[in-house]
């Protein structure tokens, strides 16, 4: 019985305090507590919840109140009113469901960030090690045969950073790339560099970890760094590093 009362709306403790009024009959708290078991400091806060419902009500005699059930048959005028108030409820829900598609959307709006020159890509590349901690990792793909001298020595300062982080990096070079780059870049603790699978020379490079994608385009006086923070768009890139990785060959 008690189940179906809780599956009519009561809470547990209700539905005891009120099958315990209904067999008592007219009953002080005292009784109402022994009979129910429910603890005496939540009693005052039930009854007054089923005096609100109508199942229950209360009379004075000598100055204490005394508790008596209301008839069965007011169950069913509490369900009614769960009803309504559930159609209501869905009535308001349909109101606001345009808005909560509206903020959904623009939580998922990328947030994206542009640099200029090789300051702007390094400024875009530290930002990783914000991010990724211990054993995580990031991709690079399409990375140039060939680079400038001091981009060969800025990623070795890099490169010692995230060995100290200890972040794993795997990396897909142009296949142009020289045995002798790959081997320096490999000797680097938690790093797999290999040889796009493809003869594809790739406008741009494109590193991802967590939800960010950066793609470098170093063509050009003025290279640009675009930064896109969207996990969408992040699983995307990783696919498609995915499907290079697996058809490229570890370097020997």
């Amino acid at each position: 019985m008690i189940n179906t009362l809780k599956k009519a709306g009561l809470t547990g403790g209700e539905s005891r305090v009120y099958l315990a009024i209904t067999e008592l009959g007219e009953s002080s708290v005292g009784k109402i507590v022994d009979k129910s078991k429910v603890t005496k400091s939540i009693i005052y806060q039930i009854l007054e919840k089923l005096v609100e419902k109508g199942l229950i009500s209360f009379i004075y005699k000598d100055k204490t109140k005394h508790f008596q059930a209301e008839s069965p048959e007011n169950l069913i005028e509490f369900l009614e009113q769960q009803k309504e108030n559930i159609d209501e409820t869905e009535k308001e829900i349909k109101e606001i469901i345009p808005q909560l598609l509206m903020k959904r959307a623009v939580a998922k709006t990328s947030v994206v960030t542009v640099y200029e020159g090789f300051k702007g890509l390094m400024t875009a590349y530290k930002k990783r090690f914000e991010v990724l901690r211990e054993g995580e990792e990031y991709l690079n793909l399409g990375l140039p045969a060939t680079q400038p001298g001091h981009h060969h020595a800025y990623w070795k300062k890099d490169h010692k950073e995230r060995k100290k982080r200890k972040i794993k990096a795997r990396l897909l070079y142009d296949r142009g790339v020289s045995d002798v780059i790959l081997k320096e870049r490999n000797k680097f603790k938690g790093v797999d560099a290999r040889k796009m699978p493809l003869d594809l020379e790739s406008p741009s490079w494109i590193m991802t970890y967590k939800d960010v994608t950066v793609i470098a385009i170093p063509q050009g006086v003025h290279p640009i760094t675009i930064e896109i923070n969207n996990p969408e768009i992040t699983k995307s890139f990783n696919n498609y590093f995915k499907w290079f990785w697996k058809k490229s060959k570890p370097f020997k």
